[in-house]
């Protein structure tokens, strides 16, 4: 059974949260304040993280980044903001999602089975003998491992960062524009907007190239997109 950690302080909607999410099969824990959210996380075994971005003693966005510091699991911030600077610092952060008040419950069940799904998959990690590993310059990929290496040092990579980096490393020298990594990547019916993409990929570039600043491997094509030189 799949283990997910809330972290809200409003226990209305925590218990919304818990009820739905036990009743599609997951066990559930609940935290009301983010005072002891790091220890909880890291002294567990948990599958995904619901964390609630405005808490008592800290915030979510501390505790994001905190958590993505220490364990590799999927986080989906739950936000009563709108802005979208808001939801770009959140995934800038490490957040692989979010999901904004008021929600509809079954959209939530949906998105954490999607996150624990996805995640899931892209951890299994076939027999090494047979694996699929894509080389570009001082960076290795295993695409079907969920492993990224930079001059032989593992990189940690969320699951949003992973499968954009894989499309594009299975795509290369191929311009994408931002919409279409946007569909390919978060799917048609996925509620966003593509300065998601944005954030992803500024992400990916800090993690592998040597001058994010100027980024040779993932490469910006003004007024087209990006495109993975290989």
């Amino acid at each position: 059974m799949n283990k997910i950690l809330i972290v809200e302080d409003e226990e209305e909607i925590a218990d919304l949260e818990k009820d739905y999410l036990e009743i599609s099969g997951f066990s559930v824990d609940v935290l009301n304040d983010g005072k002891n959210a790091i220890k909880q996380i890291t002294e567990n075994n948990y599958d995904l993280l619901l964390l609630d971005l405005m808490l008592p003693n800290t915030n979510g966005f501390e505790i994001c980044k905190n958590v993505r510091e220490k364990v590799d699991i999927p986080i989906i911030m739950v936000t009563a903001k709108v802005e979208s600077i808001d939801k770009i610092r959140g995934l800038g952060i490490g957040a692989d999602d979010y999901i904004t008040k008021p929600f509809d419950p079954a959209e939530l069940v949906a998105r954490v089975k999607a996150h624990i799904k996805q995640y899931k998959r892209l951890t299994s990690c076939k027999n090494s003998s047979n694996e699929n590993i894509k080389t570009i310059k001082n960076v290795q990929i295993y695409m079907d491992c969920w492993k990224v290496y930079k001059n032989n040092v593992e990189i940690k990579f969320a699951n949003k960062e992973f499968e954009l980096l894989k499309f594009l490393a299975e795509n290369p020298n191929q311009v994408f524009s931002k919409e279409k990594l946007f569909e390919t990547i978060w799917g048609y019916d996925y509620v966003g907007d593509v300065a998601t993409v944005t954030v992803h990929i500024n992400r990916i570039r800090d993690k592998i190239e040597d001058d994010p600043s100027n980024p040779i491997i993932i490469e910006t094509v003004w007024g087209a997109g990006y495109r993975l030189n290989s």
